[in-house]
């Protein structure tokens, strides 16, 4: 009982102990922190008043490499995520009516809907472009250059008209 008390008292002092560090002035407060990753034998720029400047050293050979976060095999299995392997097991073992194999009735149908599934998600990957309105807009642009050049036309036989008249 008595080690009980002990440690609940030496938890409780833990926090005390960590406030004997000042708090930051209102100038490190509002000082910019800016961190920079510098190569080889590269200096690291001295901090002034209105920045905090906090260097990371890498080799020099790592100069120009894509950097160690970003190194990543983005096929690798472990980066799957839990959908598309929930999906995937979904499909293990799967016979009969919509399943898209030659086992047991109605196997087809199955079929029919990986098609229709597939179709539709081409069809979605497509909407970046959206042919019919840019057909339209085209049809658009030749009805005003169509009408603009018949006006053209249109004017130069009226002033040849009133030449003729005059």
């Amino acid at each position: 009982m008595k080690l009980l008390l002990l440690a609940a008292a030496a938890l409780a002092a833990a926090p005390a102990a960590g406030q004997d560090e000042p708090a930051p002035s209102a100038a490190e407060a509002d000082a910019r922190v800016n961190q920079l990753i510098v190569y080889g034998a590269d200096s690291c720029p001295p901090s002034n008043e209105e920045e905090i400047i906090v260097c990371a050293r890498l080799p020099e050979e790592e100069r120009f490499r894509i950097p160690p976060p970003l190194r990543h095999r983005p096929n690798d299995p472990a980066n799957r995520s839990w959908r598309d392997r929930a999906i995937e097991l979904s499909y293990v073992g799967r016979s009969g009516i919509g399943s898209c194999s030659p086992v047991g009735p109605g196997g087809f149908i199955g079929c029919h809907q990986q098609l229709v599934t597939q179709a539709r998600a081409e069809r979605e990957g497509a909407r970046d472009i959206n042919w019919a309105r840019l057909v339209e807009e085209a049809r658009r642009e030749r009805g005003r250059r169509i009408d603009r050049e018949a006006a053209a036309i249109e004017e130069a036989q009226n002033e040849e008209a009133q030449r003729e008249d005059d």
